[in-house]
């Protein structure tokens, strides 16, 4: 005995059609495509794969299990990324503090400054203190020993 995929009547049909044409005309024209997906993006495709899914052939434990593996990926990766930014600033903090009392030289544009770090602030981008004026530590090209 052989059990037939039921086929969707006029009226899903229409109603799946209607939903398809309605969120394609939602789609903003003038917005920019973006090259890689989120984890938004791989949710809502997922919740909307299980939700129009025929219950008569579920998706596939295999396919599942997979996909779920591929989000816990992407999850572990935007976390590692964050808290790579965090050390990054954290080094880069780390490295601002040490300059302090050391003479150092500033790059600004074509001026090149010269002087002693009279202080530094935290946060994610430091600062330091030279001749009176606070420079971002990403401008400081050269630290001289005392």
């Amino acid at each position: 005995m052989e059990i037939s995929r039921p086929m969707l009547n006029a009226e899903d049909r229409l109603q799946l059609d209607s939903f398809v044409r309605d969120f394609n005309a939602g789609i903003n024209p003038s917005r920019q495509a973006q090259q890689s997906l989120g984890r938004d993006d791989f949710l809502s495709i997922l919740i909307t794969q299980l939700k129009y899914q025929d219950p008569t052939a579920p998706m596939e434990d295999k396919q599942f299990i997979a996909q779920m593996a591929q989000f816990s990926t992407l999850e572990q990766m935007t976390n590692m990324s964050k808290d790579f930014s965090k050390l990054a600033a954290m080094l880069m903090g780390n490295e601002a503090s040490t300059s302090l009392g050391k003479n150092v030289e500033i790059v600004e544009g074509e001026r090149v400054i010269q002087g002693t770090v009279q202080a530094v602030t935290r946060g994610e981008i430091p600062q330091v203190l030279v001749n009176g004026s606070f420079y971002n530590w990403e401008q400081v090209s050269k630290v001289f020993a005392e």
